[in-house]
């Protein structure tokens, strides 16, 4: 009698039905392990801003929302490291007394599936805010 070699069809369905259940659990998983990646493009950027306008302060006697032109001008941070998210600064109470920089999630963009964490925010007391999901979510 001879002896057969290779795999039958069974065997190769049930192997390949292993592999699309891994496959299932672990693509989404992935996923998601990259969008919180992600987001510290936005806190990244934020903290470069505060960080940067407490020097304009400091030299300038006030805060500025100029955000694309370099110093002295102004803040020289135009956009975020990876493009993901949207930069804006605000006054608050005026230019001397503070700003409000906030990343807002670029819509074309890959981060734009993050429904978890879509704005973030410091202000000028280093006191930090996101949305929908809060600080705890998304500023770890």
């Amino acid at each position: 009698m001879k002896a057969t070699r290779g795999f039958s069809l069974i065997e190769l369905m049930i192997a390949l039905l292993i592999v699309a259940i891994v496959a299932a659990i672990a693509i989404p998983g992935y996923r998601n392990y990259v969008m919180r990646a992600n987001r510290n493009d936005a806190t990244a950027a934020l903290m470069k801003i505060a960080a940067a306008q407490e020097k304009f302060y400091l030299q300038n006697n006030t805060y500025t929302n100029n955000l694309d032109d370099p110093p002295p001008a102004g803040l020289g941070i135009p956009t975020t490291d990876n493009g993901y998210y949207t930069l804006a600064v605000a006054f608050v109470g005026g230019p001397t007394v503070g700003f409000v920089a906030t990343a807002t999630v670029d819509a074309g963009g890959p981060q734009a599936a993050d429904v978890a964490c879509t704005t973030f925010t410091i202000n000028h007391q280093d006191v930090r805010t996101s949305t929908p999901d809060g600080i705890d979510v998304c500023w770890r």
